[in-house]
């Protein structure tokens, strides 16, 4: 089924960054709405979901002019200080629409013109590799953040049928780092993964961060546990995965593959 697309003149582009973001001046959003429709994801509770029309990953807004807008919120924010972004908090900005449209692109333009102190590009999304000479030319000032829930293709057809293949995403953050682009890999939510995992994370990225809904939710879990996943866990005999200590199966596998500085856990790895 095609997507309900609308297209928006925003009023701002750059919001303040509060909660999980705290660390971080502003967030950046492109798009409202997202298809990839994970069903774990925590913006289906919030309020740009509940007070819309049609299910979570069933529409989207593109955001239109949006290049005037950025730059001169930029400016303004500058003038009072250093800037740190995060983009995406609510939605992915390299989503299918994002081939055509091509508002993401248009944004880092600007932010290379007008270049915050730091920019974190947060997706799971493989089309974040068609920016890679723009990306590059943040050099230090910029982390691709990709999603990696797991290495099981069938735990991500269970939990998100609709979002890019694991291997994909692999193949994309590999290309990232070897174009020299800072990387991360973002084991968030974290799901039912192989003792293998860490390996092929090792082999395309040198820095992972690691999540779960009971620290990532911005709600102790209380706001995933309302989307009822415990009964697909259950159904899937998998029920030890959803705990608050099961991030610390992942956590020991990684330290066989990445040194101790390089791995994160929750908000300080999505930390400037």
């Amino acid at each position: 089924m095609k997507p309900d697309v609308q297209y928006k003149l925003p009023k701002t582009l750059l919001n303040k960054g509060t909660g999980f973001l705290g660390g971080y001046t502003h967030s950046l959003n492109p798009y409202t709405g997202c298809v990839f429709g994970c069903s774990y994801c925590y913006v289906r509770q919030m309020p740009v979901n509940l007070f819309r029309d049609g299910e979570w990953g069933e529409w989207v807004d593109v955001k239109r002019e949006t290049d005037a807008l950025l730059r001169k919120e930029l400016r303004r924010a500058k003038a009072k200080g250093p800037v740190t972004i995060f983009m995406s908090s609510s939605t992915d900005p390299y989503q299918p629409i994002e081939h055509k449209e091509r508002v993401t692109r248009s944004l880092l333009e600007v932010l290379i013109e007008e270049s915050p102190d730091f920019l974190l590009v947060q997706t799971r999304s493989p089309l974040v590799t068609r920016d890679v000479d723009l990306l590059r030319r943040l050099g230090d000032r910029v982390r691709v953040s990709m999603t990696i829930e797991t290495d099981r293709e069938d735990i991500r057809k269970a939990f998100a049928p609709f979002a890019p293949p694991i291997p994909a995403r692999m193949k994309a953050l590999r290309e990232l780092s070897e174009a020299g682009i800072p990387t991360q890999a973002a084991v968030a939510p974290v799901l039912p993964s192989t003792e293998r995992f860490p390996e092929l994370l090792a082999q395309v990225t040198d820095r992972v961060c690691v999540d779960d809904y009971f620290m990532g939710d911005g709600s102790g879990g209380k706001r995933t546990r309302t989307l009822g996943l415990q009964t697909l866990y259950d159904e899937l005999n998998l029920t030890e995965w959803n705990r608050p200590a099961a991030h610390l199966i992942v956590l020991e596998r990684l330290s066989r593959a990445f040194p101790a500085d390089r791995i994160f856990v929750s908000r300080q790895g999505f930390e400037p």
